[in-house]
């Protein structure tokens, strides 16, 4: 196993077997490829059967995969303009990397958080909110870092980015006031953004009492996040680590605490207004944090994501379709990624040397944290993942 003409060929291998989710519509879709090594994308392809796309792969290696979440007329004209735009999926991609506070060098906590975040997404606003059904949803692992949920329902597939982009700013916050919101949060069958408001007071006490403890790795992460917040709605006022630190000290006053966990915000005096920006920054999922990217997949009419059942080129994990309870990481049932998305061999054992410091991995049951130097043995699965992300090269033992 050496070089990317070996990962070129199992990644070929893998495809000449695998099950290949078709794409609604397929006629319809445009199709993207990236080779293995310094070669261009391949764009502008169309397919008539989902056995000629397998064809294709297996004739020329591919480090990823894509097709188009729009529907074209005519999907494989070089010229957008003479492609004929029919429509489009609705699309939220989530990726734990672009969480405030949070390195992908732990790759098993990243993904808890992302996990938890698309959950919510889903059953605090694109359900309760949006009325958005179950049975036009598909939910997926991107193989990588995050999750994506595909949002088939024909209504909307002829929402412009404008519209789409309204779907954003809701989730996101923009233009929330927190007591106004909160007046309403008490009232029966509460959704959205005022009963997250109202069940994220207790949370943000609690980090702030962590940071009052000295939990800077915390520290950081809340004022990232909200200095984001600010800058995105144009917000002026308190947003520094010493404003954050004095908040967390202000609020080791029982009464004080107790007036505030009570939605009396004013017990803050001047402070009473960074608490309820953290509080809103604090309650959005991962869309209001994630600076733009996460946004413009979702309002973008014309954009491709990674096609289920291809592997990713930068983690050799499986692009993953499961059911919607599954996303829920609370359940008993709850997808795992790190065991489910590996599609590569677990037998046979490849010598490894660490090349980052502070990495954390996981393959189902074992556990991998390495720092420079550090020398193992891992299955093929394991060593492709740890390769791929640039952990990892080949080594003697």
């Amino acid at each position: 196993m050496s070089g990317w003409s070996t990962f070129a060929h199992r990644f070929t291998q893998y495809y000449r077997t695998a099950e290949l989710w078709t794409p609604p519509r397929l006629r319809n879709r445009e199709w993207m490829f990236i080779p293995f090594g310094p070669a261009k994308p391949i764009r502008h392809k169309g397919f008539s059967s989902i056995e000629e796309v397998r064809q294709y792969i297996c004739e020329r290696p591919f480090h990823s995969c894509f097709y188009s979440t729009a529907y074209w007329k005519k999907p494989y004209e070089l010229k957008m303009a003479d492609k004929d735009w029919l429509g489009a999926d609705l699309i939220f991609d989530l990726d734990g990397d672009h969480l405030p506070g949070i390195t992908d060098r732990d790759f098993p906590g990243m993904i808890r958080v992302i996990q938890e975040q698309a959950w919510s997404l889903w059953n605090d606003f694109l359900e309760p909110d949006f009325g958005f059904k179950e049975e036009h949803l598909q939910v997926t692992f991107s193989g990588h870092r995050g999750f994506h949920l595909h949002y088939r329902d024909p209504k909307f597939f002829h929402l412009d980015s404008e519209a789409r982009r309204e779907l954003v700013s809701h989730i996101r916050g923009e233009g929330v006031e927190v007591v106004d919101v909160l007046s309403r949060s008490n009232k029966p069958n509460a959704v959205g953004w005022p009963r997250r408001i109202n069940s994220g007071i207790g949370s943000v006490v609690e980090k702030l009492d962590k940071i009052f403890d000295g939990d800077t790795k915390l520290l950081n992460s809340m004022t990232i996040n909200l200095q984001q917040m600010l800058d995105r709605e144009g917000i002026k006022g308190l947003r520094g680590k010493s404003s954050v630190e004095k908040l967390a000290e202000l609020m080791q006053s029982e009464s004080r605490r107790e007036r505030v966990l009570d939605g009396r915000f004013t017990a803050l005096n001047n402070h009473a207004l960074l608490f309820q920006n953290i509080l809103k920054a604090d309650s959005g999922v991962v869309l209001g944090s994630a600076g733009e990217t996460d946004e413009v997949v979702t309002i973008d009419t014309r954009r491709q994501i990674r096609w289920p059942g291809s592997l990713h080129g930068k983690s050799g994990m499986k692009v993953t379709e499961f059911p919607l309870h599954r996303l829920d990481p609370d359940s008993n049932q709850a997808f795992d990624c790190l065991s489910e998305g590996i599609a590569l061999s677990r037998e046979k054992e490849y010598h490894l040397e660490i090349i980052e410091n502070e990495v954390i991995a996981r393959f189902d049951d074992r556990i991998i944290e390495g720092n420079i130097g550090d020398k193992l043995s891992i299955h093929e699965a394991g060593a492709t993942f740890l390769i791929l992300k640039g952990w990892a090269k080949f080594a003697n033992l």
